[in-house]
């Protein structure tokens, strides 16, 4: 149960616009102007809530007398029912409690942080003396009426001037946050212009470097072009395709060994399994069932024949079990007859694929080598300076952008708690 006071509604005035004075400045001036502007503030809220203070502090004064005169005064309890007095002289006791416990002279205000003791004082003379009185509302209006009067409109004018303390700091609390946030946002700016400078430095550089890069790389392109236009460099082409057609050679060859060695393929593959070889000799024996090519060369002419000879000797002896015996006998016999003629294709061709290659060694240009090498090495450094190069004038771009958004915003945080319209020009 409240006692029945509020803020009192003043008549609305209305207000008189008046054009803001505008003023162009630079961002360097902002701090000076921000700092002019909160000590204004401060002192101008100081100001106002010294001046409440003091309108305030006679009606704290007024509530310490309404104790004591009320603290005398029986209210003629003697003429009431006995129960209905215990309870007046208790409400009674408790208002009078409350008003000399709680209620002290105001603090002086000269800063802020005064201002704000103030309001924390004030603040808990109102709640607990509304408390009690909000309690004891019937004992006061109905037996101590010649006081409801005088509390009310001294608690409605205190109330009113601590709203109003309460809104001022408020105001000032909040030019306080937004003066920090214009603090930081120069700060912010301060850094992406830092950031860009070093940027712009370094787009400088990256580009110096590409230019010499792209010299560079033409320079030993002309290097590399005059070295593959040399007669020995068009040797060396023809002996690589040379190379290169041996290769169907190759596969000729290739190609007929595996179709003869197929044939024989199920009882080589049976004896690898079932004898018993030397290390050397179970190499030899896993190549030619899956690459004879490999194999079929003079220096293992012996180790082949000796190898087919114990396959015929154990398909003959039955150790070595086929489907038709004597065809894998017949097969084996043809091999070992064609055996000579693969021995010499596969030897020829290694020995002309060898001259070609020792020829390509005679001919090949180191100097070519280190060229192709140095020339891919620059490649990659000059696409990766141009990808950073990029990337670079992207974050400036950006930054570019960014910069005139948090000016705006400083212009119009300013302008919150300024008359002045103030416009930070570009620097």
């Amino acid at each position: 149960m409240v006692f029945g006071w509020g803020k009192k509604k003043k008549e609305e005035e209305t207000p008189v616009e008046v054009a803001p004075r505008q003023e162009e400045v630079s961002l360097l001036d902002v701090p000076k102007i921000i700092s002019d502007l909160n000590q204004l503030r401060q002192s101008q809220t100081i100001h106002e809530i010294k001046h409440l203070r003091n309108e305030t502090e006679p009606l704290i004064e007024d509530l310490m007398k309404i104790g004591s005169v009320l603290e005398k005064d029986d209210l003629k309890i003697d003429d009431i029912d006995k129960h209905l007095a215990i309870i007046v002289v208790r409400g009674k006791k408790q208002v009078i409690d409350i008003i000399k416990k709680t209620v002290t002279n105001l603090p002086e205000v000269s800063t802020i942080d005064d201002a704000k003791k103030l309001n924390n004082s004030l603040n808990q003379i109102l709640k607990i003396v509304g408390d009690v009185l909000g309690r004891q509302t019937r004992v006061i209006h109905i037996f101590a009426k010649k006081y409801a009067s005088q509390l009310k409109e001294n608690l409605e004018v205190m109330t009113s001037n601590h709203s109003e303390i309460q809104k001022i700091l408020k105001n000032f609390n909040s030019s306080s946050v937004q003066s920090d946030e214009i603090l930081d946002t120069i700060n912010e700016i301060k850094k992406l212009k830092d950031t860009q400078k070093e940027k712009t430095q370094r787009i400088e550089e990256l580009g110096q470097n590409v230019k010499t890069m792209d010299e560079k790389i033409l320079e030993i392109k002309n290097s590399i072009e005059k070295i593959k236009s040399s007669e020995n460099y068009q040797k060396y082409l023809d002996l690589q395709k040379k190379l290169d057609e041996t290769k169907t050679q190759k596969s000729q060859i290739k190609n007929s060994i595996d179709s003869q060695f197929t044939k024989i393929s199920r009882p080589l593959s049976r004896y690898e399994y079932t004898s018993s070889l030397d290390k050397d000799q179970k190499s030899l024996l896993t190549k030619l069932v899956e690459n004879p090519f490999d194999v079929l060369l003079p220096q293992f002419k012996d180790s082949v024949i000796l190898i087919l000879e114990n396959v015929r000797k154990g398909i003959s002896s039955g150790s070595i079990s086929v489907k038709d015996s004597e065809k894998s006998l017949t097969q084996l016999t043809e091999t070992e007859e064609l055996l000579d003629g693969f021995i010499t294709q596969v030897s020829d061709y290694i020995k002309k694929t060898d001259e070609i290659k020792n020829k390509l060694d005679e001919l090949e240009s180191r100097e070519l080598k280190t060229f192709e090498s140095e020339l891919a090495k620059n490649t990659d450094f000059q696409e990766d300076s141009q990808l950073k190069l990029e990337t670079f004038e992207g974050e400036i771009d950006e930054i570019d952008s960014k910069i005139p958004k948090l000016i705006s915003n400083i212009e119009e945080k300013l302008r919150t708690f300024s008359n002045t319209k103030y416009t930070i020009l570009p620097s």
